[in-house]
């Protein structure tokens, strides 16, 4: 008989090229604890009608609604969807997960710009497909350079509108062009979890895509400018077809008490997000300004429509002197050289007093450098 003691199950091969997802850091490589603009998490926190719905909203013995019936049917009123049309998970990553697994696998490939959300490459992993990047037009998704890595293997194309970690953004027309370009049968997710730092009257035709089309799904996150990562409550909405296949894999109950409750209460407070969007624009205005008054010193912010900017070190001070500044200062900011950004941090947009000390810490260091 074959010796077991030292068998242990064995992963699938693809599964062992994944490295896991890391967050942005809250402390210096000390362990010092640091003020977080590394995740870009609302800086305002979680509107007041949050806090007094979640107060006494539920009981923790009982199972969640599995369907989230009482908050799709407020998404459906607020953005005059049909709710067979949508499904809620925890956070947009779990549908994203989802609408991949369903839709791509081995000998597949899932498709996206360059840089653009460092989890997408790990969905295509995750289900032994092949992450592919499109080549980018000065740091911005290119639909000319998405559609040149179109392939007959290409199941899935995902497009983060805004970016994360660039900041760029397509309108409706190369969203509209790009979906053109794309056989039937090619799935195109448009992730759009920083929609509600646009402008109100910015819209870039995902949602009227998804109505109109089969091939097209929406994803949207409650993390961001609603501020309630904490909950992890995301949406996606898209024709029947695709919700009922994201509803046959997503967890069950995967949308907690707390979540739905707090989603609900956050997605009725319309002022709240006015304020948010307002002081996110003012803020991140003014520190781009800062930021391109040291392009002598070869420091250079991207156009963010985000809240977020991503800052490149291509002069004597690098990014990692940079970070290093930063840190000292007390804030904690994103490297991605993971990302092919190892000159680049990105920066979350918090409150006046957090911007200028970050820009006094850059500046100070390239001015010694």
């Amino acid at each position: 008989m074959a010796d077991s003691t030292n068998l242990s199950p064995t992963p699938k091969p693809w599964i062992e090229d994944i490295h896991a997802y890391i967050p942005g850091k809250s402390a210096s490589a000390d362990g010092k604890p640091l003020i977080k603009l590394s995740a870009n998490e609302n800086p305002l926190g979680t509107s007041p009608a949050v806090h007094a719905a979640m107060g006494n909203a539920v009981h923790p013995n009982r199972y969640p609604d599995g369907d989230s019936r009482e908050l799709r049917k407020a998404l459906s009123a607020k953005h005059g969807i049909d709710t067979g049309r949508i499904v809620c998970g925890t956070g947009s990553g779990e549908l994203l997960n989802c609408a991949v697994q369903a839709f791509a696998g081995r000998g597949d490939e899932v498709l996206f710009s360059r840089y653009s959300f460092s989890l997408y490459p790990l969905l295509a992993q995750k289900v032994g497909a092949t992450p592919v990047m499109a080549d980018d037009a000065d740091y911005a998704a290119s639909v000319d350079n998405l559609l040149a890595a179109v392939t007959e293997r290409t199941r899935v194309i995902i497009v983060d509108n805004p970016n994360n970690p660039i900041g760029c953004w397509l309108p409706a027309d190369e969203i509209a062009r790009l979906h053109a370009g794309l056989a039937a049968d090619v799935l195109l997710i448009v992730d759009q979890a920083y929609a509600e730092y646009l402008a109100e009257d910015v819209d870039d035709g995902a949602f009227e895509l998804a109505i109109r089309h089969n091939n097209v799904l929406v994803m949207r996150t409650f993390s961001k400018a609603y501020g309630i990562a904490g909950e992890r409550v995301g949406w996606a909405t898209g024709a029947p077809p695709l919700i009922d296949m994201i509803n046959r894999i997503r967890g069950a109950f995967n949308v907690s008490n707390h979540g739905q409750v707090a989603a609900l209460a956050a997605l009725g407070d319309d002022a709240w997000i006015a304020r948010c969007r307002k002081e996110n624009a003012v803020e991140r205005a003014r520190f781009v300004e800062a930021m391109e008054a040291l392009g002598n010193h070869g420091i250079r912010p991207l156009p963010s429509e985000a809240n977020f900017v991503l800052v490149l070190f291509e002069g004597v001070l690098t990014a990692e002197g940079a970070l290093s500044a930063i840190a000292e200062a007390g804030y904690a900011v994103r490297h991605l050289p993971g990302q092919g950004l190892s000159h680049a941090l990105r920066i979350t947009i918090g409150q006046r007093e957090d911007m200028d000390a970050v820009a006094t810490a850059i500046r100070q260091a390239a001015e010694a450098a």
